[in-house]
Formats: C-alpha cells, sequence, structure tokens
C-alpha cells in the first residue's frame, strides 16, 4: 500500500465491529489507498503497479458527505478502477498500452456523484424548484408511482400491511401519523419474529444489525466470501469463442458496439446500465408499465438509452424480448435472484442460448443479499442492505441515538455503489470475454456495496471529523423517522449553499442536452476521466421517460 492506514476499535462510539481512523488522510490520498486496497483484493483486476500508477485523484482534502462512512472514498476507488478497465479495453482495440494512458477522478465530483439522482436541472429549474411548483407530475407522460402508499414507505406495501395484521387503508393528514401508526403494531413484535415473518412471506425487511451482528450472521459470512467486484466465467457452459471489439468505429468510447439490454428497476440497476452507456454501450431497457417504479429516476438513469415497454406475461412481447437478446452482448436483471428462471430468463437459459449462437453473454443479477447464501433469493432495496449491512445502525449512533435506534445514510449510496461495482465488473467481464471468450456472471449486491465502507481497511471519520463535516456544510441532523428523499434532498441543498456552483448548470461537473424529450436539461456528467478525450465516458443522448421508443426498436 501507498500509504500506512491505522485504525482503532470503534465499538464505543459507533458500535460493535467498527473502526476508526488514527489519521484521518486527505480525501484524494485516502482514494488512492482504497483504490489500491481493493485492486489489490479485487480477482481478475490488474495487479501492475504501473498500470496503477496511471490513475490520479483530486479534490478537496476534507470530506462533503455528513457521517462518518467514507463513501465519497469508495465510490471514487471504484470509479478510477472502471476507468482504468476502460483503459484496458482500449488498449485491447486500439493498440494503446495502459502505461500510456491515465485516470482522473475527482474525489468531490465522486461524492456529489452518490446524489446525482436528485441535481438534474429541466428548462433551468432544478428538482426542487420542479417540486415546489406542484408541477412536477407533468414532466412524466405514465404514472409509474401509482398504487405506493404512503404508509408503505417504512415497511413496504399493501400485502405487508395486511400479512401484519395492519390495516392499510387508514388516512391521516401528516406522515408522522402513518410513522406513528406502524410502529404501534410492530413494537410488538421482536426483531426476530419480524424477520421470520418476512422471510417467510417472501417480503422485503432486515433487522438493523451492528456491523459486526451482519458479519457474525450466516448469510453475512456467505456474502464475505464473495469478493466485492464478483464476476466468473461459467467454465461448466459450452465452451464459445473469443469476441473481438468493434474497431473502426466513429464513436471512440471503450463499450462501443457492445449491445446491453437491462430488466431492472429503481436506481441500482439502472446505474448499471447508465454507467456502461457513458462508457459507449447500446443500451435498451425494458420496462412494463403495469410495474410501479419510481418517476424522477428516469430523469437522470435513462440517459444514452432507449427504453421500450414489453410485459413478458405476454407471447407476443416475450417473442420480441428473445429477439433482442439474440444478439445481446450484457444482460442485466434487477429482480429477485432466479425469478427471472421460470420465465425461461435465468443464468442457464442464457447460457444455452449463448452456445447455440456461439458467442458468450455477460450476465448481470443485481440483488440485495449476494450470489448465494439462506438470503440471496430475498427482495431488497436500498434500505434493506443499509439495515442489514450495518450501516444504519452507524449512523445512528453517530447521531447520537440510544441503542436500537437507526438512521439511513444520507445518500443512496448502497445502490449507487451497487451500480458502478455492476458496471465495473460487467467491462472486465467484456475484456476477458475478449481475449478468451467464454460467458460469464456478474453479481453485484447492495449489502456488500454498504459493507465494503465499513471495512476495517477503509475505516471510519471520527466523531470529530462527523461534526465538523455537518457544521460546515450546514447539514440538519438525520433521524430515525425520515424517508430516503427526505434525507437526500437535505444533502443535496446542503452542497448547493456550501458549495457554490459545483451543482450549477453551468459547473464543470455537469452536462446540458438540448431538443430532447425534457427539452433543455442539464445533468452531472460521468465521474472517471480518460486522457484521450473522445474515449472519455459520456452521454450521446439526453434521458428519455420509460418505454418512450417503438417496442420494435432494435440495436444500432
Amino acid at each position: 500500500m501507498s500509504v500506512l492506514h491505522e485504525t482503532i476499535p470503534g465499538t464505543d462510539v459507533y458500535g460493535p465491529g467498527t473502526f476508526i481512523d488514527d489519521k484521518v488522510l486527505p480525501v484524494p490520498e485516502d482514494a488512492k489507498r482504497v483504490f489500491e486496497f481493493l485492486a489489490s483484493q479485487t480477482p481478475g483486476f490488474t495487479k501492475n503497479k504501473a498500470a496503477w500508477d496511471t490513475v490520479h485523484f483530486e479534490g478537496q482534502a476534507k470530506p462533503m458527505i455528513p457521517g462518518p462512512i467514507k463513501s465519497a472514498v469508495t465510490s471514487s476507488a471504484l470509479h478510477a478502477m472502471a476507468g482504468l478497465v476502460a483503459n484496458e479495453i482500449l488498449e485491447l482495440r486500439d493498440g494503446k498500452a495502459v502505461s500510456e494512458s491515465s485516470v482522473t477522478v475527482d474525489t468531490d465530483h465522486a461524492g456529489l456523484w452518490l446524489g446525482s439522482v436528485f441535481t438534474t436541472y429541466i428548462d433551468g429549474l432544478d428538482i426542487s424548484a420542479w417540486g415546489r411548483s406542484g408541477k412536477m407530475g407533468s414532466l412524466f407522460p405514465r404514472d409509474y408511482e401509482r398504487g405506493v402508499f404512503q404508509v408503505a414507505r417504512l415497511i413496504g406495501r399493501q400485502k405487508t400491511l395486511e400479512s401484519m395484521g395492519i390495516d392499510a387503508t387508514v388516512k391521516f393528514e401528516k406522515p408522522q401519523q402513518y410513522y406513528n401508526y406502524i410502529q404501534e403494531h410492530i413494537i410488538q413484535w421482536s426483531p426476530d419474529e419480524l424477520e421470520m415473518h418476512n422471510v417467510r412471506h417472501g417480503l422485503c425487511g432486515s433487522i438493523c444489525y451492528s456491523p459486526e451482528g451482519w458479519r457474525e450472521t450466516e448469510m453475512g459470512k456467505r456474502l464475505n466470501s464473495h469478493p466485492l467486484i464478483n464476476f466468473a466465467e461459467q467454465t461448466y457452459a459450452k465452451p464459445t469463442p473469443s469476441v473481438p471489439l468493434a474497431k473502426d468505429l466513429s464513436d471512440r468510447r471503450p463499450l462501443a458496439g457492445i449491445k446491453v439490454l437491462e430488466m431492472v428497476r429503481i436506481i441500482a440497476g439502472p446505474q448499471i446500465g447508465v454507467t456502461l452507456a457513458s462508457y459507449g454501450a447500446d443500451v435498451i431497457r425494458v420496462n412494463c408499465s403495469r410495474l410501479v417504479d419510481l418517476n424522477v429516476l428516469q430523469l437522470v438513469l435513462n440517459a444514452g438509452k432507449r427504453t421500450i415497454d414489453l410485459d413478458i406475461t405476454k407471447p407476443e412481447d416475450m417473442a420480441r424480448l428473445q429477439e433482442l437478446l439474440a444478439d445481446v452482448d450484457i444482460f442485466i436483471q434487477g429482480f429477485r435472484m432466479e425469478s427471472l428462471k421460470r420465465k425461461g430468463l435465468g443464468l442457464v437459459n442464457l447460457l444455452e442460448m449463448a452456445a447455440k449462437r456461439n458467442k458468450g453473454i455477460i450476465y448481470v443479477d443485481e440483488n440485495a443479499y449476494g450470489p448465494d447464501g439462506p438470503f440471496h433469493a430475498r427482495p431488497g432495496w436500498q434500505q434493506i442492505g443499509d439495515a442489514a449491512s450495518g450501516s444504519s445502525y452507524v449512523i445512528g449512533r453517530s447521531q447520537g441515538y440510544e441503542e436500537g435506534k437507526s438512521a439511513l445514510p444520507p445518500l443512496p449510496v448502497s445502490d449507487m455503489i451497487t451500480g458502478i461495482v455492476g458496471a465495473l465488473a460487467a467491462m472486465m467481464a467484456v475484456r476477458d470475454r475478449a481475449i478468451k471468450g467464454g460467458s460469464y456472471h456478474v453479481t453485484s449486491s447492495l449489502v456488500a456495496a454498504d459493507a465494503i465502507s465499513l471495512d476495517q481497511e477503509v475505516g471510519l471519520y471520527p466523531l470529530d471529523v462527523v461534526e465538523d463535516t455537518a457544521k460546515r456544510l450546514d447539514f440538519p441532523d438525520t433521524t430515525p423517522d425520515q424517508y430516503v428523499s427526505e434525507v437526500l434532498v437535505s444533502v443535496v441543498n446542503g452542497w448547493k449553499k456550501a458549495l457554490p456552483g459545483y451543482l450549477d448548470e453551468d459547473s464543470k461537473l455537469m452536462t446540458t442536452f438540448e431538443g430532447g424529450f425534457w427539452a433543455h436539461q442539464t445533468i452531472m456528467k460521468p465521474v472517471a476521466r480518460l486522457g484521450d478525450e473522445d474515449s472519455t465516458a459520456r452521454w450521446t443522448s439526453p434521458p428519455v421517460p420509460h418505454c418512450h421508443h417503438s417496442r420494435s426498436a432494435t440495436w444500432l
């Protein structure tokens, strides 16, 4: 390692299984250290120190995200790894040695990126202004948020409430009343009773473990046996030849010519695809207009993509999906692990398809708990990962709450980190498939994405640094009853006040599109910058709504 890193046990501060930095490094220096740690621990990632030295970090010395978790450092390291793999792909395609290339990551940019889903501008107004105007709904041609209960914010939808004997039809005037109403019922259950109830009924939910508590569970042990960037060649499948990278294209980005099909929802899965699109991949996103999603996310997470409406319960729509799959390079699915197997879209199904066409496929599973173990097929989203991993526990302790009270991390970190991890692993698989052929399986999990920043080798900020960050950026305290969007908005607003210019429309970190569906729109740029500007990640088309293109849309 380039920098000596020591921690002290944080049991009395942040709880069992936590580790606090003995000496706090400047963020760019710390990002370089964590980059080298992750690079050394990742199977298949280059161990060539000369290649590592082509990676550079810049940015402010002090952290700019509330709380003790060093999510900006982890984000920076992973984006740098993706940039280095991009240069390896370019070396295979164009012959320019990685040692002659470079990757630059602005750690401030990597931190802000964690909240980028709420930083877009439409016709000069940011999302907060659109929300205050009462006209947010006018931005979307379809209402994908129908059926989302206000009471369901805490523990799930109507099915969850009714399975616990809770009336989901009650009406209150204020959100706090809903929280209090649900709490009156669930406080009668022990954590273990709630956990087993959810497992039995196939529902989401998790005990808010301490980091040590999670690591001691059977599921925690199984997840910890896998690397964070988790991809592997499926050697049991029929061998397929190497797949040359497309040459002589006008698009010089490293993934130009790679075809990606995604069936995903919310943030983590779409973030994998939007990252691959920024590196040049042709991404088609499949939505079903019957399924609920969060409208606001379309404004950022559909950049560089085309989107179509297919309902795979209909034979004609399944046939159309199979036509697209026939030539796909990367398939991303964000539903429950193995749930698509019943529809003939599981890993083994697509490996068989790849064998028949004699061209390997990269199958990406984005899920909550990882590739195997007793919980691997359970559903989950960001807050589940935060609770299971110990992140919510640590945030609660950092806010001074007593044992048993946890709070959400300030940003959708597990979603965003799961996205960059999944994209990085898929890019490594593209590289390996170009060299030796074969098909590959990628798993990127929310709990693993949270757990990496609680690792002793990463460390946590001491309380005095946490307090200084909150004071410098005027961040309000996070309370246990806050929903993710409430916390996220307060952090983004703090950035806009304390970091003037960073998130303005004309910021160097932003890019603007004209003439798209949302007319004049600005979104945050991809994080990693390559030495070759023509090859650097960027989107060449603006975001579009779900189900925007014709179902007959085909590969470019």
